[in-house]
């Protein structure tokens, strides 16, 4: 497997991602920030952060298998949620849950990033997805 993900001893281990990803494989593959839009271009989830992070990663799912990988080969995620704070992880949590089993989503290192405005009224979030494949 050319992803290894892991939490090392003496900083914290979060449940829902990993510190650190070891990739050896030679194919790498850069998803560019999905956000809750269908296929058709409608935005999914209207004022609903839980719905918009469920769709956005469905989006990175998508795009992850166009080029042959999983959440298995994901080294990297960058999430950019609209006015964060910690009040929201609830809700931004749910999404994930809403999808884990089904999308088989592997903890990957990850950064939380608050932005006061995506680029179009209404999206709530966007994810970025770096993996490694063979």
């Amino acid at each position: 497997m050319p992803v290894t993900l892991l939490n090392p001893d003496g900083i914290m281990k979060p449940d829902v991602y990993r510190q650190v990803a070891i990739a050896t494989g030679t194919r790498q593959v850069h998803i560019a920030g999905q956000v809750a839009y269908d296929a058709e271009g409608q935005l999914v989830a209207r004022g609903d952060l839980a719905g918009q992070v469920a769709q956005a990663y469905r989006n990175v799912a998508i795009a992850l298998a166009a080029a042959g990988a999983t959440f298995n080969d994901v080294v990297r995620l960058t999430i950019y949620v609209v006015d964060w704070k910690r009040e929201l992880m609830p809700d931004f949590l749910a999404g994930i849950e809403q999808v884990a089993k089904e999308l088989r989503i592997a903890p990957a290192p990850a950064s939380l990033i608050g932005v006061s405005v995506l680029f179009e009224p209404g999206v709530l979030v966007e994810i970025e997805a770096t993996a490694v494949v063979d």
